[in-house]
């Protein structure tokens, strides 16, 4: 296969660039949505992956722009590890996948793609979901729109402890 129609990748390629953190992101909540943010606690939130490996990827990012684990307070990685169990629970009750992979890349050396500022990755995981698509042509499928994604998962996050309200 020569093409994969994938038209969602045009707003990336056209859109504006940030000249700031991507994970650094406002204190309102006007834009979640359109962020992809998911939940917010105190000191860190769950966001979408825009560029996700399967359906369901989720990062949790601390508020504060660091890009190592020793720089948390204990608070914010108490409440982090407390966003990933609970993200992990939704994952697997909306998507039932096999397993998850649940990593953290400490520098660009690590794999970090935004090596700046800290994030856990969340990806759900398949039997056989390492198709001929990603094996020959280095390629991802993805069966879902991110705001369908968004839409179905928002609503398990609202009330999930450690996570207000948005």
């Amino acid at each position: 296969m020569d093409v994969l129609w994938a038209p969602w990748r045009m707003d990336y390629i056209l859109g504006p660039k940030p000249d700031s953190c991507v994970f650094c992101i406002p204190e309102h909540t006007g834009e979640d949505r359109d962020r992809l943010v998911l939940a917010r606690a105190d000191h860190c939130y769950v966001i979408m992956n825009k560029f996700p490996y399967n359906s369901g990827h989720l990062m949790i990012c601390p508020y504060r722009h660091v890009s190592c684990l020793t720089e948390l307070t204990s608070e914010e990685c108490a409440e982090a590890m407390l966003a990933l169990q609970a993200a992990v629970a939704i994952i697997k009750d909306a998507f039932r996948p096999h397993g998850v992979n649940a990593g953290l890349n400490l520098g660009e050396a690590a794999g970090s793609g935004i090596a700046a500022h800290l994030h856990f990755q969340l990806v759900p995981r398949w039997n056989g979901d390492n198709s001929f698509m990603a094996v020959f042509g280095q390629t991802h499928v993805i069966p879902e729109l991110l705001l369908d994604t968004y839409d179905r998962i928002k609503p398990r996050f609202d009330g999930a402890a450690p996570f207000r309200n948005i």
